[in-house]
């Protein structure tokens, strides 16, 4: 019997867990984040995958800096390491301890987004195409020989949520394919290209700010690379503005960015740098729930005019 001992901690790991259960494999430990302080109340929060263990039984451990816990995991002697989205860098004897080795399910077609945030940067980047890769870990990021890939294709009307859940789906069909091979020894492993390499760093708080003078399809790929989370935000009345959702402008111009060139119950359009423009189908004023076009024109948008410009520059 191969022993699996999984390593993960947010949404996107639940699925290729559960896979791994539905798949009959054994698997002793799971390994995830401590518990977090979540909400306004700072209410302590299990993991998304401390709690599917849990429905199912299996022992969990959560150890604040694993590489000074890691040990505990070798009485459980894990044939092969799994890893999806764990959230810490693992130690280089953890590493090396699996007979069949440790392998990871990333959410990008390596060598490209290598880090932490390659969904969000893949839509911010504009890219028609993403999916996933599973490869060997390695100490370097992200850097190891890669196992199998599967191509998951990005719509227009897809944002952080949408595709996040398309390709953890395929990271646990992916794996199911994977394993068999990996276990009987028939795979044979493919150097990444490492000359080839882009990265996808932690998104920093900052980030989040929309620059209209950017080209349209830019500002439209930034407002649906952070959604839901960590969500962009702009500017009106000296207040924060949250943009969660919009589409592509018909509009032109020869305004300044930023610029509020209509607004009705459809949108709000909004000018960018290249003399087009995007319609923000969702927005959230500062103390407000978040809310579609309608609600906001028919409410605290009553207050914004045509011709009010949007942007930390321009209060």
């Amino acid at each position: 019997m191969t022993n699996i001992v999984f390593m993960g901690t947010p949404d996107f790991s639940v699925p290729i867990l559960n896979r791994l259960i539905e798949e009959g494999y054994h698997i002793p430990l799971v390994v995830t984040q401590p518990d977090r302080p979540k909400g306004r109340k700072k209410v302590m929060t299990p993991p998304p995958v401390k709690q599917a263990a849990i429905e199912h039984g299996i022992e969990v451990f959560q150890p604040e800096k694993i590489k000074e816990s890691y040990e505990k995991i070798f009485a459980y002697e894990p044939d092969i390491l799994i890893t999806a989205a764990y959230g810490q860098i693992l130690p280089e004897p953890l590493l090396d301890y699996p007979e069949l080795g440790a392998i990871n399910v990333h959410a990008s077609l390596l060598p490209e987004l290598r880090g932490a945030a390659p969904i969000h940067y893949a839509l911010m980047q504009g890219k028609k195409q993403t999916g996933v890769t599973i490869m060997y870990m390695v100490k370097a990021l992200d850097a190891g020989d890669m196992l199998s890939k599967k191509t998951v294709e990005i719509e227009e009307t897809d944002d952080v949520g949408t595709l996040h859940d398309k390709l953890s789906d395929a990271g646990a069909g992916l794996l199911k394919e994977t394993l068999p091979g990996l276990i009987e020894g028939t795979l044979i492993a493919e150097p990444q290209n490492h000359e080839a390499a882009t990265f996808a760093s932690t998104i920093k708080r900052g980030e989040e700010s929309i620059e209209f003078t950017r080209p349209s399809e830019d500002v439209w790929n930034h407002i649906r690379g952070m959604s839901p989370w960590p969500v962009a935000h702009t500017v009106w009345e000296g207040k924060p503005l949250k943009l969660w959702a919009a589409r592509k402008g018909s509009l032109t111009h020869s305004e300044v960015p930023g610029t509020i060139l209509d607004k009705s119950p459809e949108g709000i359009v909004v000018a960018c740098g290249d003399g087009r423009s995007v319609i923000v189908t969702e927005l959230q004023p500062a103390g407000k729930k978040r809310m579609d076009a309608a609600a906001f024109v028919n409410g605290v948008g009553q207050a914004m005019n045509i011709g009010d410009v949007l942007g930390e520059n321009n209060e």
